[in-house]
């Protein structure tokens, strides 16, 4: 089916459907949602923020008949333009979806609806004693539901997984308009196919998330936390594979390069040695003589590797001042380029000098500042381009640089994303990581469960040529 814009009559439907109070087609208010974290820009014809499931269900039952493209969008703040309307239509927020609708302390549960802030569960479990580690770096912004649509990382997925790792069961209303129950109250169930795990991480192209049961696990006791540095990526490589095979498993064990360190030091007047190429932000967490026992152990391994600077906090106050370098990273960037294009690719552990060493040569040839840190322990790691988007040349030499980094990551086994997805950023280069015959079974899935494409359409694999055509308000970059 060719989709279609949105005619009078069908936005007159849609008002019934959500009430005239929740939906809009102002310029003024599309425009607020014609952009994510991406900084590409494409218009909506319409916003629409429904009650529930049922709303949602009618919505897209709707977008069948008359075949108008929907956008489903949490808090905003992806970075590879999963939730842009580029074919137009009508965007769907599940800004109204805001409940959590209850923790079991027994159980180690949580009820959610789509829309809640990660931040705000994060908060309210630890009331009651518990935690959920999936802790992205808009936690205190982004939506559950776009956590789970994207599977979310972040810095403690070293030791506690992903999101895909807490989801146990969902609510979701599927392409056609149908709402489906997937997963179990259960710890294990193995009843049918696994949706579950097929629809996190499916970027909003296989159905829309209204509800998510989410394990919990005990709140740690106590945090340990640690700052090291090295003269030489190897060095804090090797560091960090000897942690990982000491019986010890850090909750975040974070990167960054001297390009990052230049940075921050500029930024934060911080006193790092000259000589530092690397730096390692460390934690461990547990029983408070658990913690203590495993800082010396690590101070010990991290001395062994080559640090030259190891530094421990004691307080809350110490902790965040060791977290202030690896937080400032983004703000002391934006100081050298106006825009970034933020990368997350992921190598084996042992493969980052490897690929720190390619994007340093990348980004001579191609004459663009590069600035690498992110997580250690998993081999995920931000590798931002840097870029003024008034500079023609530059943005085009830094798009070559972002091929050669990608063919660079996949000749080293690794992945064109760790976290961030897939999108339309990303969406020119899956054929460099995933062969043919595995594109077209993602296809044949994808016309199975969405046959119009009405639902979030020319994402991940089903990028479109003249996508570029189609943008508004700002150039590319």
């Amino acid at each position: 089916m060719e989709l279609k814009k949105l005619d009078s009559k069908t936005r007159e439907k849609i008002r019934r459907i959500v009430g005239p109070d929740n939906c809009s087609d102002k310029p003024e208010d599309l425009c607020l949602y014609a952009f994510d974290a991406m900084n590409r820009h494409f218009l909506p014809e319409m916003v629409a923020h429904p009650a529930d499931a049922a709303q949602i269900s009618s919505i897209l039952k709707l977008a069948n008949a008359e075949g108008f493209p929907v956008v489903p969008r949490g808090g905003g703040t992806g970075l590879t333009g999963g939730s842009l309307p580029v074919a137009g239509g009508l965007i769907l927020t599940t800004s109204r979806l805001n409940r959590i609708i209850g923790i079991d302390r027994e159980n180690m549960t949580a009820w959610v609806e789509s829309g809640v802030i990660n931040g705000d569960l994060q908060a309210e479990a630890e009331k009651q004693g518990l935690f959920f580690p999936p802790d992205p770096s808009s936690a205190k912004f982004s939506t559950l539901g776009g956590n789970a649509a994207e599977n979310a990382g972040g810095s403690r997925a070293v030791k506690y997984g992903v999101t895909r790792d807490y989801v146990m069961a969902l609510e979701v209303v599927m392409p056609t308009g149908e709402i489906i129950h997937t997963g179990s109250a259960a710890m294990k169930s193995v009843t049918g196919y696994d949706l579950t795990r097929l629809l996190v991480g499916s970027e909003g192209t296989l159905g829309v998330i209204t509800r998510l049961l989410l394990k919990l696990i005990p709140k740690p006791q106590a945090v340990g936390s640690m700052l090291t540095s090295f003269p030489e990526v190897r060095q804090a490589c090797m560091a960090v594979t000897n942690i990982m095979t000491s019986r010890i498993v850090p909750s975040t064990l974070e990167f960054m390069d001297r390009s990052a360190i230049d940075c921050v030091k500029d930024y934060l007047d911080l006193e790092i040695p000259s000589e530092a190429a690397a730096l390692l932000l460390i934690e461990v967490d547990g029983p408070p003589g658990v913690v203590e026992d495993q800082v010396t152990i690590l101070e010990n391994v991290c001395r062994e590797a080559g640090a030259i600077l190891f530094q421990t906090a004691s307080t809350p106050e110490e902790r965040e001042s060791l977290w202030k370098a690896r937080r400032s990273i983004s703000p002391a960037i934006m100081k050298i380029r106006p825009l970034k294009i933020n990368e997350d690719v992921a190598v084996p552990r042992m493969k980052i000098p490897d690929l720190i060493r390619g994007v340093e040569e990348i980004a001579e040839k191609r004459d663009v500042r590069i600035v690498n840190f992110g997580h250690a322990g998993d081999g995920n790691v931000h590798v931002n381009l840097l870029i003024d988007p008034e500079d023609k040349d530059e943005v085009a030499r830094a798009h070559t640089a972002l091929e050669d980094l990608f063919e660079l990551t996949v000749s080293l086994g690794g992945s064109l994303s760790g976290e961030h997805g897939i999108g339309i950023a990303k969406a020119p280069y899956m054929y460099l990581e995933v062969d043919k015959d595995t594109m077209d079974v993602m296809r044949r899935i994808k016309r199975a469960l969405d046959p119009n494409n009405i639902l979030n359409p020319y994402k991940t694999f089903d990028y479109i040529a003249d996508i570029e055509d189609r943008e508004i308000l700002a150039p590319r970059g």
